[in-house]
């Protein structure tokens, strides 16, 4: 016997064997914590990383939340009970806010950030502490479960030595090295915006080149921490194509797909997007430190084509204006959706479209897009 209600020991064993697996491969941190909050019947969990200088928080491995609940509690976090007790807390001393029933439920923060999104209480404890951030792993209930009780105390006790030996032998939490430096530094150097997003399409990662894409703010935006477009028509389709490439697994007939992004304010410039799934295959291994589902590329035509409408750009001599029309018209759309999109007038669709024909030596827009289609790269999404 263990002393814990509801656990056996095998579970027990299983659980922390999981811990230590971790601290080889931190992909499993997500299956971990989901399987650390099912011991003590808990509906969300995960990891999180407090960085004390600039004042923000990372949700790594996160589960059952929604997104505005997440940034609500980072703005709040360090005026929260969570952030005064780990301030006299040492790594591996474990907390929970309902300990305290009165003042949890008198305090601001329980009715401004638990109380609207269902949630009762939340157990953690500190579980890391490098310079100026910690981490620390926890678990929360919603308004259909009880306080944690002794029990749940006692388990989390028994997991936190373990939890913080395997960060620390890792070093998993510390940002530059999760996230891997000579990564960082070689989407940095691309012209291209890198955005990678997670599988609730949270951005996770953004490129100097993003990051500067957005601050223009001409074609795109984040909103609620997602990408998104400001023209209504582009912004469907990103979120639609984001949505698909999240899904997509390597027995999918998904490949990299490709959005027209136009101004905005309708000024006939823009951005192409083109989506890559990159949880399967070696793309996972490579980009895991970021714990993302989708990269989305977001790159000027006119500046530097963008596969898979470099190679045929170039072969044909396309102009960036004429392939921003190309791939509207690849996506379904026909000309006067494509002008709208745009933000050019239809006539000037159809004037790219002849100067496309005449550059393919195509005559139709069904042969067109057949000759488009037969120049994507023959590259499966298994095989990357």
């Amino acid at each position: 016997m263990n002393g814990l209600e509801g656990v056996t020991a095998q579970q027990l064993s299983d659980v922390i064997g999981a811990i230590y697996d971790c601290a080889l491969d931190p992909e499993r941190w997500p299956s971990t914590c989901r399987t650390v909050a099912d011991l003590c019947a808990s509906t969300g969990g995960g990891i999180c990383v407090h960085d004390l200088k600039q004042v923000r928080n990372d949700q790594l491995f996160v589960f059952g939340y929604q997104p505005d609940f997440l940034e609500k509690l980072g703005s709040q976090f360090a005026e929260s009970p969570m952030a005064a007790a780990d301030i006299v807390s040492n790594v591996g001393d474990v907390n929970s806010l309902g300990k305290e029933p009165r003042q949890l439920l008198e305090s601001r923060f329980y009715r401004e950030v638990l109380e609207p999104y269902g949630l009762t209480d939340i157990i953690w404890f500190p579980a890391l502490r490098t310079g100026g951030r910690m981490a620390s792993l926890h678990a929360s209930r919603s308004d259909r479960k009880p306080l944690y009780q002794q029990h749940e105390v006692q388990l989390f006790r028994l997991l936190s030595p373990h939890v913080c030996r395997a960060l620390a032998i890792s070093d998993a939490l510390d940002i530059r090295a999760l996230r891997s430096e000579m990564l960082e530094k070689t989407l940095d150097g691309l012209s291209a915006g890198v955005f990678l997003t997670a599988r609730d399409g949270r951005v996770v990662y953004m490129n100097a080149a993003a990051e500067r894409q957005v601050k223009a703010g001409h074609s795109i935006c984040l909103a609620h921490n997602r990408l998104s477009a400001i023209h209504p028509v582009a912004r469907a389709a990103l979120e639609k194509n984001i949505d698909a490439a999240t899904r997509a697994d390597t027995t999918s007939s998904w490949s990299e797909h490709s959005v027209a992004i136009p101004d905005g304010a309708g000024a006939g410039s823009g951005y192409v997007a083109t989506l890559l799934p990159i949880e399967n295959g070696e793309r996972r291994g490579i980009l895991a430190p970021f714990a993302a589902s989708v990269a989305v590329f977001m790159q000027d035509p006119i500046q530097i084509p963008l596969m898979p409408g470099e190679a045929f750009a170039r072969l044909h001599g396309l102009t960036g204006g004429e392939l921003r029309v190309l791939l509207a018209l690849s996506q379904g759309l026909g000309g006067m959706e494509s002008a709208e999109m745009l933000g050019i007038s239809e006539p000037t669709v159809r004037t790219h479209l002849q100067h496309i024909f005449s550059k393919t030596g195509t005559t139709r827009q069904s042969d067109l897009l057949s000759l488009l289609h037969r120049s994507t790269p023959p590259v499966r999404a298994e095989a990357h």
